[in-house]
């Protein structure tokens, strides 16, 4: 049986995340990994986005889990860690060290990188938050990778616009997570870049 142009040309990409990615409080098909396959699908892309998302993960349980997430069909990949290392208190300098390993295993398996990164908060001190943050440009530079700056800012802008609103509009009761409205508002944002991403894979 010889299989059809759609299904040969199509893409594989990991979302490697922690409940943001993961859908955390939503039914299937309203979590980010969805909403985004049918984002990609809608505007031509032969795509298959994979749930790698684990809720409470960190970025050592990234690491943990790049190797089994990188399987031979995945083309690219969408890291969004390191929300659960700054709820711990974990030190930037670990941290750094994780994403460095898992961009690493996406460098030596051939697989194209989105690095989505995030601002810690001023409470931790500003040597930390200045570390934390310059983590993500960084190691996005050294890899040669794509990043964005953060998976929430298009929840942020619309926060700083109008904060009851958008928290009532956009986000669930716990205050933390999207809701399908709020995923949705990531998704428009984020998509552009993730046609970037598609757009560095080698063509078969």
């Amino acid at each position: 049986m010889v299989a059809s142009p759609a299904a040969a040309e199509e893409l594989t990409i990991a979302a490697l995340g922690d409940s943001l990615t993961q859908g955390y409080g939503l039914v299937q098909d309203e979590g980010f990994v969805p909403q985004l396959q049918a984002w990609l699908r809608d505007r031509g892309h032969e795509v298959r986005v994979i749930n790698a998302g684990v809720s409470g993960d960190t970025t050592a349980g990234g690491l943990a889990r790049v190797g089994w997430t990188l399987t031979p069909e995945v083309d690219a990949m969408i890291v969004a860690l390191g929300g659960n290392d700054l709820l711990r208190g974990i030190p930037p300098e670990a941290s750094r060290a994780n994403l460095d390993g898992i961009l690493s295993a996406a460098a030596e398996a051939g697989v194209e990188v989105l690095l989505v990164g995030l601002s810690a908060p001023g409470n931790y001190g500003p040597e930390f938050k200045a570390a934390f943050d310059a983590m993500y440009p960084e190691l996005a530079e050294a890899y040669g990778v794509l990043h964005v700056d953060s998976f929430l800012g298009a929840l942020t802008d619309a926060a700083e616009a109008d904060p009851a609103t958008a928290l009532a509009t956009y986000m669930q009761p716990d205050g933390i997570h999207p809701n399908a409205a709020g995923v949705a508002l990531i998704v428009e944002a984020l998509g552009p870049e993730v046609e970037r991403l598609i757009a560095r894979v080698p063509q078969s």
